[in-house]
C-alpha cells in the first residue's frame, strides 16, 4: 500500500469514526456537525472564486448554509414551520443590502455567487438533516446507494471503460463505469430492503429499482457538477480538510443531489 493510499485509508477511517456515532445519535448534536460542515462546503465554494470566508459577504453566505441546513423552528418556538427558509431569506436579503454599502465595488452579479453558493450547499445539507429527523435507515439507504454508484463505477470503469462520459468536465469517467456504477447501486438497494421493507412505502420493489436507478444518476451528476465548479476554477480539490480525500464537497456532493430527490418522491 503506497502512502497516498495509506492517508486516504487512516483519514477517511478517522472522518468516519467522526462521523457514525453522531448519525447514531442522532438530534442536535448530528444537526450541529452537518450545520458546521454546511458552513465548511460553503467557505470551500468562496475560497475558490477567491472570496475570503471572512469577509461580510462571506460570513453571510455561510450563516445562510447555517440557518437554512437547520431546522430552527424545533430550537426556536417563536418561528413558523418552515423557520429556516424564513431565516434564509433574512440573511440573503442581508446579503444583497451588501451591495447598497459598496457602490462600484460590489455588484448584483458579484453578490449572487455567495448566494447561489450558500443555497446549494444549505438545501443539501438541510434535506440530510431531515433524513435522519426521519430515521437513519433512509440516510443509510442514500449512503449505500452513492457508495455503491462510487465503487461499481470505478471498478467497472477500470476494467472495461473504453468509451468517455464528459471528457471534458472529469476525463476519467467512462460511459460503462456510469452503467456499472448504477447496476451497483440497485444490487446494494435490493438487498438493503430484503432487510427494511418498509422503506419503499407506496412503492413496489421494481419502482423502487427504477428510483433507485435515478438516484445512482443524480448521485453521479452531483460529482460532476461539483468537478465542472472545479475544473472552471482550476483547482484539484475543494479543500483540504480531509487529507487524501480533499475538502467538504469532495465527500458530499453526490449527497447534496441524491437527499432532495429522495424527499421529492416522499421516501422521508
Amino acid at each position: 500500500m503506497n502512502k497516498d493510499l495509506q492517508k486516504r485509508v487512516v483519514f477517511g477511517a478517522l472522518a468516519l469514526v467522526i462521523f457514525i456515532p453522531l448519525l447514531v445519535m442522532g438530534g442536535v448534536p448530528f444537526q450541529l456537525l452537518i450545520g458546521l460542515l454546511a458552513m465548511i462546503g460553503t467557505a470551500e465554494l468562496l475560497k475558490m472564486n477567491r472570496l475570503s470566508p471572512s469577509s461580510i459577504e462571506g460570513v453571510l453566505a455561510m450563516l445562510a448554509a447555517l440557518v437554512l441546513t437547520l431546522p430552527l423552528e424545533n430550537y426556536l418556538s417563536f418561528l413558523p414551520t418552515d423557520g429556516n427558509y424564513t431565516a434564509y431569506a433574512i440573511v440573503v436579503l442581508l446579503l444583497l443590502s451588501s451591495v447598497v454599502f459598496q457602490i462600484g465595488q460590489y455588484s448584483y452579479s458579484d453578490v449572487v455567487y455567495p448566494i447561489a453558493s450558500s443555497l446549494y450547499v444549505g438545501f443539501g445539507f438541510h434535506q440530510l438533516v431531515s433524513a435522519r429527523m426521519d430515521g437513519i435507515n433512509t440516510v443509510l439507504f442514500a449512503l449505500f446507494i452513492v457508495w455503491a454508484t462510487d465503487i461499481g463505477a470505478y471498478m467497472i470503469g477500470r476494467q472495461i471503460g473504453r468509451r468517455k462520459l464528459m471528457p471534458r468536465v472529469s476525463p476519467n469517467k467512462t460511459l460503462e463505469g456510469s452503467l456499472g456504477g448504477i447496476l451497483s447501486a440497485v444490487v446494494v438497494a435490493a438487498i438493503f430492503l430484503l432487510f427494511d421493507k418498509q422503506l419503499a412505502g407506496q412503492y413496489s420493489f421494481l419502482e423502487m429499482m427504477g428510483l433507485v436507478a435515478l438516484f445512482s444518476i443524480f448521485a453521479q451528476f452531483g460529482d460532476l457538477v461539483e468537478s465542472a465548479i472545479k475544473r472552471h476554477f482550476g483547482v484539484k480539490d475543494s479543500g483540504k480538510l480531509i487529507p487524501g480525500h480533499g475538502g467538504i464537497l469532495d465527500r458530499f456532493d453526490s449527497l447534496i443531489f441524491v437527499f432532495p430527490l429522495m424527499h421529492f418522491f416522499g421516501l422521508f
